[in-house]
């Protein structure tokens, strides 16, 4: 692939002048720390229901900023932020590590395919990325896939959700840039 630009490179104006923007340490921890508290809203909020009805939002929040920004996130940085994700929902060790480590690795090859992206077809990657994972926890939980229709308005809801999750993340991102 001599001549063709790093995956993420030329995607959204990530270069300034030829040059990767200069960022503060400060601003390097913001997308990781915004991820972790996105994770942690969803079991603070004291909402009781028999089924799912709030979306993951630290999915949200993880495919906003990697879909966003691409240079800023490397495949193992799922690991990581799954774990939290899992530790602060109270879901089953692994189910957030697995699956959002498979859609950082998928989303990388994405970045190879597709070197330019719409927003249709970010949200249209969200909307797959975040349909395999809820079905990916509701099988790690031990559930049956019968039960998949009381996930199903989680997954609209979650699906819908994602524009304004990736609009703040631009926001967010906008802020740390200025930083």
């Amino acid at each position: 692939m001599i001549g063709r630009p790093p995956a993420g490179s030329a995607h959204r104006g990530a270069l300034i002048d030829g040059q990767a923007p200069t960022v503060s340490r400060f601003a390097r921890a913001v997308p990781p720390v915004t991820t972790l508290l996105a994770s942690l809203l969803t079991g603070v909020l004291p909402i009781v229901a028999d089924a799912p009805a709030l979306p993951p939002f630290g999915l949200l929040v993880v495919l906003g900023w990697r879909l966003l920004r691409p240079e800023l996130w490397r495949a193992w940085m799922a690991l990581p932020l799954g774990l939290a994700d899992d530790l602060l929902t109270g879901q089953a060790p692994g189910t957030a590590m697995a699956g959002w480590t498979i859609v950082f690795l998928v989303l990388d090859v994405v970045d190879e395919r597709f070197l330019f992206r719409d927003y249709m077809l970010d949200w249209a990657i969200a909307a797959v990325a975040i349909c395999v994972c809820i079905i990916g926890a509701l099988l790690a939980s031990g559930q049956t896939i019968a039960q998949l229709p009381l996930f199903l308005p989680q997954m609209a809801l979650s699906i819908l959700c994602f524009p304004l999750v990736e609009r703040l993340c631009a926001a967010i991102d906008r802020w740390r840039l200025r930083q």
